[in-house]
């Protein structure tokens, strides 16, 4: 998976921060809890913003794709190799947006499409929601997942 990440030219950032009291990881039986995580670029810096008001959907789903980078990052930290992954089985994927935006879906689709890419077309998509919502200090988008995972 790491090569695929090189080939795309992207690179995994330190795994980020927790904000509370939880585990990132939560790893029960075959299966992976990745609880929420936020766009936090190479730098720290949080990407903050609303969709719909100081926000289009496109930026959003690049904010949603370092999402997944940083879950990634997490992940690897937590089991030491991502090629224990076997599936994604669930993702939640919510944006902070105004009331009447309606493109939830299209900013998911920025980690969707990471992991699809990232695991073929099979085994990186899974199940999906994408909601609207108001999110914690302002980040434009959270995203949970749960994977299946080598016991």
């Amino acid at each position: 998976m790491e090569e695929k990440l090189a080939e795309m030219g992207l690179t995994l950032p330190a795994p980020p921060p927790r904000g509370g009291v939880y585990k990132s990881v939560c790893i029960s039986g075959t299966h992976l809890y990745a609880s929420g995580h936020v766009p936090i670029r190479h730098d720290g810096t949080k990407v903050e913003g609303r969709v719909g008001e100081n926000m289009d959907t496109a930026t959003a789903a690049k904010a949603a794709q370092l999402v997944g980078l940083n879950m990634l990052a997490s992940i690897k930290a937590e089991l030491g190799d991502l090629s224990k992954l076997k599936c994604l089985v669930k993702t939640l994927g919510m944006v902070n947006c105004t009331h009447d935006f309606r493109e939830q879906p299209l900013v998911i689709n920025g980690f969707s499409e990471l992991m699809r890419a990232l695991m073929g077309p099979d085994k990186g998509v899974g199940a999906r929601s994408a909601v609207g919502m108001m999110l914690p200090h302002g980040v434009a988008v959270e995203i949970e997942a749960i994977f299946e995972i080598d016991a």
